[in-house]
């Protein structure tokens, strides 16, 4: 039995449909569970963990936007060893190591405590640009904008981050490592604005602002200060360089390389309809 936390999210969504594509007993954890597949779950309700955890044997752990800490999250994880639990796949950040904050936190602790663990470290989404913070404004302004500059980010699908997952959760023999999951090529911004343009059939643009407005835009749209603030400094990081890599670990994982950008901007094309 796998228990998929996040399983209403982008990666635990699709990790959810390929377990039940390959017949493999799972559960969603959900604060809203609904249905056969679902266990009522809530990371800061210490009450709602066990029961979540009846029979389980490998935990996705997907960290919550708000409201868990890592000392919570390690807690969980030590309540589910208790239970019987052995294997667990942690989805973090490249940006984060081992030790790093929160998720790094958590990723120390699976390496010197679990008996066996994976960890994934995806670059950016695609969907950003089909479900994320990009999406507006490619639907109202024929435009993408960031404070990225010429930074390249090898851009991953969440379809590959899910396929990953489920090859670390179900794989006879835990692979006790972590993987910076990438796309097949790294892009500039103004490549992925020329990519989905091509897809959209109508001309997308890359508008390249300041940090400080980036942050603006964000909170405009409703994103705490802090997630706006966040997400223009990360810019700045893809700028400078700090996601310009590739790796094959999709391919490690899964058998198989990584999607493409083009084909995601093809899949997608829908969700760029103008408005």
């Amino acid at each position: 039995m796998i228990l998929v936390t996040g399983g209403t999210g982008k990666t635990g969504r699709r990790l959810a449909a390929r377990l039940r594509d390959a017949g493999a007993p799972f559960a969603v954890a959900s604060r809203a569970a609904a249905g056969p597949e679902s266990r009522s779950f809530d990371w800061t309700r210490r009450e709602t963990w066990a029961p979540a955890l009846e029979g389980v044997s490998a935990v996705y752990l997907v960290p919550p936007p708000t409201g868990a800490d890592a000392p919570t999250m390690i807690a969980f994880v030590q309540s589910a060893i208790d239970r019987g639990a052995r294997r667990f796949v942690l989805l973090s950040g490249s940006p984060i190591p081992a030790g790093g904050p929160l998720q790094g936190e958590v990723h120390a602790w699976l390496q010197t405590h679990a008996a066996e663990w994976a960890v994934l470290r995806p670059s950016w989404f695609m969907q950003n640009f089909s479900e994320g913070q990009h999406l507006a404004t490619i639907r109202e302004d024929d435009a993408i904008y960031s404070a990225t500059a010429d930074g390249r980010t090898p851009f991953i699908d969440a379809d590959d981050i899910a396929a990953a997952a489920l090859a670390a959760l179900t794989r006879p023999q835990a692979p006790n490592a972590d993987f910076i999951l990438t796309g097949e090529r790294a892009l500039t911004y103004d490549e992925v604005a020329a990519l989905i343009g091509a897809a959209a059939g109508r001309p997308i643009v890359h508008r390249r602002i300041e940090a400080s407005e980036v942050a603006e835009r964000h909170r405009a749209r409703g994103l705490p200060a802090t997630t706006a603030q966040m997400l223009a400094i990360m810019d700045l990081a893809i700028a400078g360089g700090a996601e310009d890599r590739v790796t094959d670990a999709v391919q490690a994982l899964t058998g198989r390389p990584a999607i493409r950008f083009e084909d995601f901007a093809q899949a997608s094309v829908g969700a760029f309809t103008r408005l």
